[in-house]
């Protein structure tokens, strides 16, 4: 018995915002004192290491499970089956919904139901749940699916990635710039053909690294204790993933028996364009390589960081064509990997 993916939809929001939306905040450092450097320049060296020029925010009406219900009706759509058929919905998030205007998160009911209600499933036998695991918990939720199909308890899922980032950043803070909004989804299926999830990795490092993504006060002096925004220590991350991340990988591909020169396309959780190059870099050293040009479709110029989002949604632009200079074709080998607060890493082979 193997998992494939028959069909895909992602919610991408209409709201553009440049890095030049920017030059306006007064970025503070975490005492609270003003950045020596001025905002332009910090934009600048922004964008030169993370690679992103502009992100996508949702407009003041919507929250993650309008986008998560997007991205799955399309998933569905693209499938073309009976959405009563589906017997899991897995979505993924870290904050719930957060309504404009608002600081409280709401996850009751969870948004896997609100997504369920919306898609208008009557079935009981669909169970819908939420999962949280920080940015890889897309993929963690696509593990979780090939276990029940593999156990025989489903023979169809619909796993989503959905996140509404604009709500939790302190705009204090230089690091709100790398986050974002969307939704990606993705529907599989139990399938005997030899083609779909092949192998995969999954590990939790909760012991020294549980801090290294967190919720925090502003560093804005002036603003309320009682409010929590996302917060990161930028440097423990990145030597994190260079740490584990490429391990992960080869782990991955090793169990699988694939040869590294088969893997086609390597797509990555996308936070910082510099990381995922020194990741890849890495990968490849690993087995005495050097990444083929173009192997790590990359988005995140134009996107942003929107955590689960990022992969399916990046994974249903290539499937439908819609990103320059990347397709997807039959018996393609896919390597996913993601890292993100927990610190948790995950990864799986996959073939087209």
């Amino acid at each position: 018995m193997n998992m494939r993916i028959i069909g895909s939809g992602s919610c991408i929001p209409e709201i553009k915002v440049p890095n030049q939306y920017f030059e306006n905040h007064s970025f503070l450092d975490e005492n609270g004192n003003s950045l020596k450097h001025s905002r332009e320049s910090i934009i600048e060296k922004f964008a030169a290491i993370t690679g992103i020029e502009e992100r996508r925010y949702v407009p003041n009406h919507f929250v993650t499970s309008d986008l998560a219900f997007i991205a799955a009706q399309k998933a569905i759509d693209d499938a073309g089956v009976d959405p009563e058929s589906i017997d899991y919905i897995i979505l993924s998030h870290n904050f719930g919904d957060v309504r404009y205007g608002t600081v409280q998160s709401d996850t009751v009911p969870s948004l896997a139901s609100r997504v369920k209600n919306k898609l208008k499933i009557k079935n009981p036998g669909c169970v819908a749940f939420d999962i949280i695991f920080g940015c890889p918990g897309w993929i963690q939720g696509m593990l979780l699916a090939n276990a029940y199909i593999q156990s025989g308890m489903a023979k169809r899922c619909l796993i989503i990635g959905a996140e509404c980032l604009s709500r939790v950043v302190d705009h204090s803070d230089r690091d709100s710039m790398i986050y974002a909004d969307g939704a990606g989804a993705t529907l599989v299926e139990a399938s005997n053909h030899e083609k779909g999830l092949l192998s995969h990795e999954s590990a939790s490092f909760s012991y020294d690294e549980t801090e290294y993504l967190y919720f925090g006060n502003s560093y804005n002096p002036e603003h309320t204790n009682d409010v929590r925004y996302i917060k990161m220590y930028g440097r423990k991350i990145y030597e994190f993933a260079l740490r584990y991340v490429p391990n992960a990988m080869k782990s991955c591909i090793d169990k699988a028996g694939i040869p590294i020169e088969k893997i086609d396309k390597i797509l990555i959780h996308q936070a910082n364009e510099k990381m995922d190059e020194a990741i890849l870099n890495r990968f490849y050293t690993l087995y005495g390589k050097t990444p083929p040009k173009d192997v790590m479709p990359m988005s995140i110029s134009f996107l942003g960081n929107s955590s689960v989002a990022t992969i399916p949604t990046l994974y249903d632009l290539i499937a439908k064509g819609a990103l320059d200079g990347h397709n997807m074709n039959s018996g393609d080998i896919i390597l996913f990997a993601s890292v993100g607060a927990g610190m948790n890493i995950n990864a799986f082979v996959y073939k087209v």
